[in-house]
């Protein structure tokens, strides 16, 4: 599957910035859905989320199966709510995987930061009720 990077606005990126918790979305290969709270989800970059795995289970048999994920930014102070979409790849060693497990030893010494889960950002989607709920943004 060819993945065409898409970069967030400053607007989504403040929206991001704002979230303590993501709602990640995952689907096995025969499509069977599977949504979980996120605690650990970094913004790389314009493009790229860092999402902890620390205690996956159907959610990593998913992304092994199908490594299509969405979640999605909404909260009181987010201005709005998007829906990111991407391909993740998992990680679990090098020094991408090292510096994730030391961000997350720094801020939680006791969590495992078993794997790490980069995601390309693909699309973004506006998730707020109304005439543009659904529309793509990028």
């Amino acid at each position: 599957m060819v993945i065409t990077m898409v970069k967030l606005t400053e607007e989504m990126k403040t929206a991001f910035s704002k979230v303590k918790t993501f709602p990640v979305a995952t689907a096995s290969k025969a499509g069977i859905p599977n949504v979980v709270p996120m605690g650990f989800c970094q913004l790389v970059d314009d493009e790229t989320i860092w999402i902890v795995d620390n205690f996956m289970s159907k959610t990593l048999t998913n992304l092994e199966e199908n490594p299509v994920v969405a979640l999605y930014l909404w909260g009181p102070d987010t201005g709005g709510c998007f829906q990111i979409k991407g391909k993740a790849e998992i990680i679990n060693s090098g020094e991408k995987f090292e510096k994730m497990k030391g961000i997350v030893h720094a801020a939680k010494p006791g969590l495992p930061a078993k794997n790490l889960i980069e995601v390309a950002i693909s699309e973004v989607f506006q998730c707020s009720p109304g005439p543009g709920a659904g529309k793509k943004l990028l």
